[in-house]
């Protein structure tokens, strides 16, 4: 059975159509990537499969359970996480305050405090910069912190939009190693 198995997806905004009948199955440990030029529908997809904007129509079946009609925190709570293009920082938060709120459906703050070290283990320039105010962060950081903050929602599937938008040859390089460690970790 796939991890993710997604059936006839469509997505419009008003009249216009996105995304129509996309078809995909993601097992369990794969590496998938959603190619295509701008405006073809990849964020659209994204954003549709998290519960962000809905779907016109299609069936989404994750980990077995149909969330083709459940809320982006029924998702999250599933453990499907979205990390959207654009780094999304909470700029006056620290990083630490950032990936603490990554964390906010889970209650068991032990294991919080382990995950965050791992994290820090993960990103060790996020170890260095833990006090600072997210909006200072380079965008190599940024990417580094949503996608600290992603891992600490306890992903079994994450969903990566863009993750080298904007960053150097160099940062994008190290962005693509974290994500083959992260999947080498169990996450899909």
């Amino acid at each position: 059975m796939s991890l993710l198995e997604v059936t006839n997806l469509s997505v419009h905004y008003g009249n216009i159509p996105a995304v129509s009948g996309l078809n995909v199955s993601i097992d369990e440990g794969e590496i998938v990537c959603l190619l295509g030029a701008n405006g073809a529908g990849k964020s659209s997809t994204l954003l549709a499969l998290s519960g962000i904007i809905p779907k016109a129509s299609g069936t989404v079946l994750f980990n077995g359970h149909d969330i083709s009609a459940a809320g982006s925190d029924r998702i999250v709570h599933a453990g499907l996480i979205h990390v959207p293009e654009g780094r999304h920082v909470f700029p006056h938060m620290s990083v630490t305050e950032n990936l603490l709120l990554g964390a906010y459906s889970r209650d068991q703050r032990k294991e919080i405090s382990h995950d965050i070290e791992n994290i820090f283990d993960q990103f060790p320039r996020l170890r260095e910069r833990m006090h600072q105010h997210a909006g200072t962060l380079s965008g190599g950081e940024q990417q580094m912190l949503v996608m600290g903050r992603a891992l600490m929602a306890q992903p079994k599937l994450l969903l990566l939009d863009e993750p080298s938008l904007g960053l150097a040859p160099l940062i994008a390089e190290q962005i693509f190693a974290i994500i083959s460690d992260i999947a080498a970790s169990g996450v899909t």
